[in-house]
């Protein structure tokens, strides 16, 4: 009996049901958790949904072929094990297989002794090589980046990036568009700084008008300005031997910019009023979402700090750019508002809430235009409308279903365009047989959803995704005529 590597779960893609059924009594004898799919559309469909220790495909399916089916999952995911299966096994095949990603090659009828070792054997590399990985990332970060949750390539060499330059005194200007994170790199970089006991003071810079941000940054002695009835610390010197981070950079006037060079350059500055300067160590960190060098060729930026806040700089990638990192945010914000929201906890505290296969794969397909923020409000509005543990894609903003519903591509004959995405697929399938119940039904959305056993909200917001157009019975009769 080969090792079966705890809670491993393997999905069979195959479309004859006899070999569904052997491989799913065979394999869970073995102690695998197994789930089938008849086609390339289901499987694709839970591949999106959950993750896999291993997958078994068919290299003949009715809906696509086994091949392009992997070139699909290679895409998303290199490392999962794929094993190819066919009853048309030959030398060329299997070559054709094996260049195209898959990790081994089986030809129908098994070698069950042989099929249960690979498996394994397959299995165990795999986890063990996710261990390592691991293992290095957790060491050499040093688990200081709690809330900055990503496995994709382009978000761990962020994060190696952050763990290289925190312990430098450089500044740092942070890069990316709205909602990607900005302001938890630059708290990752002060965390694992050696000014980590010290003050990290975030400020929002267009928030404040010029007059008010100088008096929070610097401060001001007493009778600086009118009101001033006091003098004041600023921001500069609270944060002494600190980091304070400027938000939106590029929205601080000329004149505030002078100043903050100034502070950058001689480490110190003047309060407002005040004729003494201040001596202070403070580490800046910046974040814009706009073109800082663009601004400075019209400008509207100074050139000479410009370059002074970005000695280092750290590119965020959008979210649409690392969407295999999307299911992990899911989890990571299912956990916080299901705790905060005091619904579907397990007895261990773990949330228990899940998106069906739906709510899912319309959530890998979005383009996410907010990025990780817009992702956080979706989920959090999904836990205080779920109902039940496993959420509809009903709970979803209208924003992202309406967004879902567009553009199902098609070529000039009417037929769905053959490189489809995996959401243009599954939304056809899901269109055409919608409309094929409300026909039956004479276009009575009651009646349809009472058919499909949905709830009519739910018909109605799929109606409205997929564009739908309802038929009034006088249209109906016309067509009859």
């Amino acid at each position: 009996m080969a090792h079966t590597p705890k809670n491993a779960r393997i999905l069979v893609i195959d479309d004859e049901p006899d070999v569904r059924e052997m491989l799913e009594f065979l394999l869970e004898e073995e102690g695998f958790a197994v789930d089938t799919a008849p086609d390339a559309t289901a499987g694709l469909a839970k591949l999106a949904a959950r993750d896999y220790d291993l997958l078994l495909l068919d290299l003949m399916l009715p809906d696509m072929s086994g091949m392009d089916v992997l070139k699909r999952i290679r895409k998303e995911d290199r490392e999962l094990p794929v094993c190819m299966v066919t009853a048309h096994g030959s030398t060329s095949v299997a070559v054709e297989a094996l260049k195209g990603g898959a990790n081994d090659y089986f030809s129908k009828p098994f070698d069950n002794q042989k099929l249960i070792l690979e498996i394994g054997r397959l299995i165990d590399a795999r986890r063990l090589l996710k261990e390592n990985t691991q293992l290095r990332r957790a060491l050499k970060q040093r688990y200081a980046f709690p809330e900055i949750v990503g496995k994709s390539e382009k978000m761990l060499q962020v994060l190696d990036l952050v763990k290289q330059v925190a312990s430098s005194r450089s500044t740092i200007l942070i890069t990316g568009e709205t909602g990607t994170g900005k302001e938890l790199i630059a708290k990752a970089i002060h965390m694992n700084s050696a000014r980590a006991d010290n003050m990290f003071i975030a400020v929002n810079s267009g928030s404040l008008p010029p007059e008010l941000l100088e008096s929070t940054l610097f401060g001001h002695v007493r009778g600086a300005f009118t009101g001033a009835v006091a003098s004041h610390k600023g921001y500069f010197e609270v944060a002494d031997n600190g980091s304070i981070f400027f938000d939106e950079i590029g929205t601080i006037n000329v004149d505030t910019q002078a100043k903050l060079l100034r502070v950058i350059q001689e480490k110190e500055f003047i309060p407002l009023g005040g004729t003494d300067a201040v001596k202070v160590d403070v580490r800046i960190l910046a974040a814009t979402n706009a073109d800082l060098k663009r601004m400075v060729d019209d400008g509207k930026f100074r050139e000479d700090l410009y370059y002074r806040l970005n000695v280092i700089n750290i590119d965020l990638p959008p979210l649409r750019d690392r969407k295999e990192d999307i299911p992990r945010l899911v989890g990571h914000f299912f956990q916080k508002y299901c705790t905060e929201n005091g619904k579907f906890l397990d007895k261990d505290g773990r949330p228990a809430l899940r998106f069906d296969g739906e709510a899912m794969a319309i959530l890998m397909e979005h383009n996410w235009p907010g990025n990780v923020r817009e992702l956080e409000n979706a989920v959090e509005r999904a836990v205080v409308l779920a109902t039940e543990p496993l959420a509809p894609a009903s709970v979803l903003p209208d924003s992202i279903l309406h967004a879902s519903g567009v553009g199902i591509r098609r070529d000039e004959r009417g037929n769905l365009a053959p490189d489809a995405s995996l959401f243009e697929i599954m939304a056809d399938i899901e269109r055409n047989i919608i409309l094929e119940h409300l026909e039956r039904n004479s276009w009575s959305q009651t009646e349809t959803a009472e058919k499909l056993r949905i709830p009519l909200s739910t018909l109605n917001q799929k109606i409205k995704r997929l564009n739908i157009e309802i038929r009034k019975k006088g249209d109906q009769a016309r067509a009859a005529g």
